[in-house]
C-alpha cells in the first residue's frame, strides 16, 4: 500500500482532517480551546503521540499477530503519552496543570488509534511517521485557530500567557487588539467552541464546493461530435 506524501499532506491538513472531516478527537478539542496556549500545548503533544505511535507501530507491524494487535497498539500509546506527561511536568508544569485531565485522554484519543490502525499497520516506517504528523498538524491547527478565535471573542487579546508553553522570553508575547473590551463569555465557555467548530466546519465545505464548481469536467466525445445529417 502506497500513498503519495503530497496525498498524505492534503489528506490531512484539508481533504481528512480529523477536527473538520472525521469530526474525531471532540472532547480536548472543546475542552482545552478557550485560549491559544492552551490549544498549541495540547496539539503539539498530539502531533508528538501521532508521530511517534505510527512509527512504532509500523516498526512492529509484521511481529504482532491480529489477536493482540490492538491491545499493542494501546500499550504503545499510553506510553507515549506518559512520555509527554512527564515533559510536560519537567518543563511546562503550569500548563499541565491547566490541560489537567485531557493529557492521559491523548490515549483514548480515536484519531491516534485510527491512524495506527488504518494506516501505519500497512505501512513501511517513513511514510506511516509522515502521516501521523500531518494529521497531528491537522488537528493541532483546527485546535490552535479555535483557541485564537474563542480568545479573541472572549477577552479582546491574543497570545495571552504564552510563557506557561515558551518561558519568560513569551512573557510579552500578548497582544491587546480590542483595548477596554468588556469579553464575550460565551467564546470561553464550551458551547462557544462548537459555535466556532461549527463554523469553520462550514467554511469548508463552501470553499470545497467552490472548487468543485470550478474545477473543469471532461464532457464525452460523443457530446463534441456534430451529427451529420445526410439526404
Amino acid at each position: 500500500m502506497s500513498t503519495s506524501y503530497k496525498e498524505l499532506t492534503i489528506n490531512g491538513l484539508w481533504k481528512n482532517n480529523p477536527g473538520l472531516v472525521q469530526l474525531l478527537g471532540l472532547c480536548p478539542l472543546m475542552g482545552t480551546s478557550n485560549s491559544t496556549v492552551n490549544a498549541l500545548g495540547l496539539g503539539l503533544a498530539t502531533i508528538f503521540v501521532l508521530a511517534c505511535s505510527n512509527a512504532a507501530v509500523s516498526l512492529i507491524r509484521n511481529a504482532v499477530t491480529p489477536a493482540i494487535r490492538l491491545p499493542a497498539f494501546v500499550m504503545i500509546i499510553a506510553a507515549l503519552t506518559t512520555c509527554i506527561e512527564l515533559l510536560m511536568q519537567a518543563y511546562t508544569y503550569q500548563l499541565y496543570l491547566i490541560l489537567g485531565v485531557f493529557i492521559p485522554l491523548i490515549t483514548t484519543n480515536c484519531v491516534i488509534l485510527g491512524r495506527a490502525e488504518a494506516f501505519a499497520a500497512k505501512n513501511k516506517f517513513v511514510s506511516s511517521t509522515y502521516d501521523g504528523f500531518v494529521m497531528g498538524l491537522g488537528f493541532a491547527l483546527v485546535l490552535v485557530i479555535i483557541g485564537m478565535v474563542r480568545e479573541l471573542l472572549g477577552t479582546g487579546t491574543l497570545f495571552t500567557n504564552m510563557q506557561l508553553l515558551f518561558g519568560s522570553m513569551a512573557a510579552n508575547w500578548q497582544w491587546t487588539v480590542f483595548p477596554n473590551y468588556e469579553g464575550f463569555l460565551l467564546a470561553v465557555l464550551p458551547p462557544g467552541a462548537f459555535l466556532v467548530l461549527g463554523l469553520m466546519i462550514a467554511l469548508k465545505n463552501q470553499i470545497d464546493s467552490y472548487i468543485l464548481a470550478r474545477t473543469p469536467v471532461n464532457m464525452p466525445a460523443a457530446a463534441d461530435r456534430r451529427v451529420r445529417v445526410t439526404d
